[in-house]
């Protein structure tokens, strides 16, 4: 079953990839929703093909998209989709968004795909599995191994990110050895590679880290909310993920957690 949910997570991908790389660098408008966060032709077409292909495989299981929200909501397994995880960076036309793809049992997500649809790098992680990483510029799945934050490399896609909680994060990032901003979830690829150590992010939903959390475990990585558990689509939003589990503990007392 698994190898079969997996192998149409990755044709979910294959098609909202054929709908997003047209668009890509060619001045696309977008529309603003009511959070404020960017919206466009793309990103739409693009679940609605991915949801033609998990629908067909399996009609019986759940779906919910960023852009089109819920289907099937008494489903036990159901499919998670962002179609452009970063639009921001897309109609800017950078190459740091990627289509996010999980299913999820429960709160648990059991397999995730990250697609960089214009670079062509995929990550796919499933539960109790070594992730598998494909793409033309190298890099071999594994966490790096940095057991102090002094060392660490830390990443977030944006300070904007953080309201209130700024403080924490401002902690968090004199502590590491240098911090980066942009990415969405391609910096947590890039984790997974061993090229990034920290992650810590706010005001995420569920289609932001499901496909994260396979992709990141099955390189040796963890992810957690910012207390230390699982994070929870009914949660908070607040994300932390490392490469090596000893950094963990520091970044959650930086944290608050």
């Amino acid at each position: 079953m698994l190898d079969a949910c997996a192998a149409a997570a990755e044709a979910a991908a294959d098609a909202a990839g054929a709908v997003i790389r047209p668009y890509f660098r060619t001045g696309l408008g977008a529309d603003r929703k009511g959070d404020s966060s960017p919206v466009t032709e793309a990103d739409r077409g693009a679940e609605q093909a991915m949801r033609r292909v998990l629908e067909q495989r399996f009609p019986e299981h759940g779906i919910l998209g960023e852009e089109f929200g819920l289907h099937n909501a008494a489903a036990p397994l159901r499919w998670v989709l962002d179609p452009i995880d970063g639009t921001r960076a897309f109609i800017t036309g950078r190459p740091v968004f990627g289509c996010l793809v999980a299913l999820v049992q429960g709160d648990r997500p059991i397999i995730g795909v990250i697609d960089q649809p214009v670079t062509g790098e995929r990550w796919v992680g499933v539960a109790g599995r070594p992730t598998r990483f494909a793409g033309p510029f190298g890099g071999r799945v594994g966490t790096r191994a940095c057991a102090a934050l002094a060392q660490a490399e830390l990443s977030c896609t944006s300070p904007q990110m953080f309201g209130d909680e700024l403080v924490h994060w401002q902690r968090l990032s004199e502590a590491a050895g240098r911090t980066s901003f942009g990415g969405d979830c391609y910096a947590y690829g890039l984790l997974a590679l061993g090229q990034i150590d920290v992650i810590a992010e706010a005001d995420l939903k569920v289609w932001d880290w499901a496909a994260l959390v396979p992709v990141i475990e099955g390189a040796g990585g963890r992810v957690t909310d910012w207390h230390g558990a699982p994070p929870r689509a009914d949660g908070d939003g607040r994300v932390l993920a490392v490469g090596d589990p000893a950094l963990l503990a520091p970044a959650l007392r930086l944290l608050g957690g």
